[in-house]
């Protein structure tokens, strides 16, 4: 299984949308792998925005990030990195597909609700950031998982 970074900014859960967005990661059939709430330090932030620094954008989104409280959160699945980006949409709301995330809930381009990786590789710098620790729950034990995907050869597809 795949595992990428989601991380549900400030503005969502400050909005209070947390719930809903969660349901829709689960809905979809997503195994939650960790999950927490935090405040990012200023030092995690620039680490995790380390291939924006110096662009024009680059203190807003780590201002906005360490902000307010964030739900950080591990989630696997079969192409987890291409199936959550799918679903938050573009990173603009009003340029967002009706039925994404931010398509549903988002007008603004900076507070746009939701980050996750982008690649598989950034979702391993990611996830090494947020959960160095490596403490995941192990996907063999999510029961929900034989009706999320059928599986040929103990390979889920």
């Amino acid at each position: 299984m795949e595992k990428t970074l989601v991380i549900l900014k400030p503005d969502c859960v400050a909005r209070r949308l947390v719930g809903r967005v969660l349901a829709r990661f689960e809905e979809k059939g997503l195994v939650i792998s960790g999950m927490r709430m935090e405040m990012i330090t200023r030092e995690t932030a620039e680490k995790h925005y380390a291939e924006h620094k110096g662009k024009p954008f680059y203190p807003g989104l780590v201002n906005f990030i360490t902000s307010g409280p964030v739900v950080v959160m591990a989630l696997a699945g079969v192409e987890a990195v291409s199936v959550v980006r799918k679903m938050i949409g573009a990173t603009s709301g009003r340029a967002a597909e009706p039925g994404s995330i931010r398509g549903d809930y988002g007008l603004s381009k900076g507070f746009n609700l939701v980050h996750a990786s982008d690649s598989v590789e950034s979702a391993e710098r990611e996830l090494a950031l947020f959960f160095g620790d490596g403490k995941f729950m192990p996907e063999a034990d999510q029961a929900s998982l034989r009706w999320n995907y059928e599986f040929e050869n103990g390979k889920a597809n």
